[in-house]
């Protein structure tokens, strides 16, 4: 037994002032209420008033300190990634693949299905991010890797089962009727992305099960007075969840406000995008045969197309509070309770409430991390993630 005292618990609903949340085999037990006397079993941490959160859920993530997924697609290079992202608060996260040829795919795929297999903590499976897309928003993706769906594609995507959430972002008018369907039905998360579609083809899209957009604004159609476009299709949708990157850069602040405000609530998530310049110290580095660079909070290819970013979810939250002027707990949310919706497992995460996976994050009141769980284990307790291979460099950031 466990338990972390004198803390400000977010329970994925509300604050509540001066508590203790006690954890046992990986699951919250009990919060209860500041004086309650420790159990004498119990390991007690006392947390001198920090905030106690439910760990961040990140759904797009290409990688971390100076790990690209595409280019270490394998176990060690998502433990990379994982710990790379642990320390800015994310328990659980989807190394993201971007479009790439099927020999990669398959050995990500593998990757992920080794890493699960060893209980790797914090990895909850894999996002596909192409390569059926349309080149006409391609954006950093390399035109020569997007292609259609072949034969067996539903097979490849749908090759891990239950053994790991996989998400996979298409361009619906790229894919043919049904495709989606069967993905679904396959237990595979579908969101649209990197489309040039129209509301039509997202409606259809919608009937056959799509459940989210990728990077909501970016690489898609916007939307205007009589076509909605995949925007307008993205905000009207009741049943669907929407990625928003809230770095200030890929969303203007006034614009991302105005889709919160419009799309129901609990259906705006918070992502980073984040590629290997997230964490790390190079202003330059390698991406996908060029070069990318890393300013002010925006990572570019030599053209100025966005190439991903370097953003945290510890600081998306904070850019949701001081950019958005949300309230904290809806910022906190945002990064964990209404991502475990959209991946289904909201019964687990997203919450500190007894039965709920013991995977927080403790955040001072300038809300930087001091330290995360994962199935009750302390970041401090955890095994090392092996060395980051570093890139190509030119001083700090």
């Amino acid at each position: 037994m466990k338990a972390l005292c004198n803390a400000r618990v977010f329970d994925g609903d509300r604050m509540l002032d001066r508590h203790t949340v006690f954890v046992d085999c990986g699951r919250v037990v009990s919060v209860v209420p500041e004086p309650s006397g420790v159990d004498p079993i119990a390991d007690a941490v006392d947390l001198n008033g920090l905030i106690i959160a439910p760990g961040f859920i990140d759904t797009q993530v290409n990688g971390g300190a100076d790990v690209l997924f595409n280019d270490e697609p394998s176990s060690e290079g998502i433990a990379r990634i994982v710990a790379a992202h642990r320390r800015h608060g994310t328990t659980g996260l989807l190394p993201t693949l971007i479009s790439d040829d099927r020999a990669v795919m398959e050995r990500a795929l593998n990757a992920v299905a080794e890493a699960r297999r060893a209980a790797m903590p914090g990895l909850l499976g894999i996002h596909l991010e192409g390569p059926y897309l349309n080149p006409k928003r391609k954006g950093i993706h390399r035109e020569e890797k997007i292609r259609t769906p072949e034969p067996d594609a539903v097979t490849l995507l749908s090759r891990l089962g239950d053994e790991a959430t996989t998400l996979v972002t298409v361009a619906p008018e790229r894919v043919r009727e049904g495709f989606i369907a069967e993905l679904s039905e396959r237990g595979v998360i579908v969101a649209a992305g990197h489309t040039a579609g129209t509301y039509a083809d997202i409606r259809r899209a919608q009937s056959e099960g799509l459940r989210g957009f990728t990077h909501l604004f970016n690489a898609m159609t916007p939307m205007t007075s009589r076509e909605p476009g995949v925007v307008g299709a993205a905000l009207a949708g009741e049943n669907t969840w929407c990625g928003l990157i809230v770095d200030g850069h890929h969303v203007h602040p006034a614009t991302a406000r105005v889709a919160v405000s419009a799309k129901m609530r609990g259906r705006i998530m918070l992502v980073t995008d984040a590629v290997h310049a997230a964490g790390s110290t190079h202003r330059e580095l390698e991406f996908l045969g060029q070069t990318i660079y890393r300013a002010n909070g925006r990572v570019t290819s030599a053209t100025g197309t966005l190439a991903g970013s370097d953003l945290t979810m510890d600081r998306a939250v904070r850019n949701v509070v001081d950019l958005l002027a949300l309230p904290l707990e809806e910022a906190l949310r945002m990064a964990s309770l209404y991502p475990a919706a959209f991946l289904g497992i909201d019964a687990e995460y997203g919450r500190i409430r007894p039965g709920y996976r013991a995977d927080f994050v403790a955040l001072d009141d300038d809300l930087r991390v001091v330290g995360t769980w994962i199935d009750g284990v302390a970041d401090s307790d955890a095994p090392a993630a092996p060395p980051a291979r570093i890139g190509v460099g030119s001083g700090p950031g």
